[in-house]
């Protein structure tokens, strides 16, 4: 299993789209076996969703996402965790344990300026 963690400086991103790095743990039987920091390649409607897809992400974890976005993981049958904050690899942690439970947290405002408008 991938998870795919929205990430800025070894934290969650509170943006999905705007964040700096998405931190790809891969993890089986409950452990994560492999951390990899791959660069957000752009953020334009759409692309992302399908960027992750493509390398196999099936949990995509962040603070704030757009519903656009939520709506095509949901169509690729990629979990989407939001509300998330704090340390990436307690966020991937706390997934694997089931303790990580998604607020439902949707950005409906899509200027960005250090806030999703959330």
């Amino acid at each position: 299993m991938k998870i795919a963690v929205a990430s800025e400086n070894g934290k969650v991103a509170q943006h999905f789209g705007h964040c700096e790095n998405f931190t790809i743990f891969q993890c089986d039987d409950g452990k994560i076996i492999s951390t990899e920091t791959i660069a957000n390649p752009g953020h334009k409607p759409g692309f992302l969703p399908n960027f992750l897809n493509d390398i196999n992400a099936e949990v995509v974890i962040a603070g704030g996402m757009g519903g656009g976005a939520i709506q095509i993981f949901n169509e690729k049958n990629i979990e989407v965790i939001t509300g998330a904050e704090g340390d990436v690899n307690a966020a991937a942690e706390s997934y694997l344990k089931g303790t990580l439970k998604s607020t439902g947290s949707v950005c409906h405002d899509h200027s960005f300026e250090g806030s999703c408008g959330n």
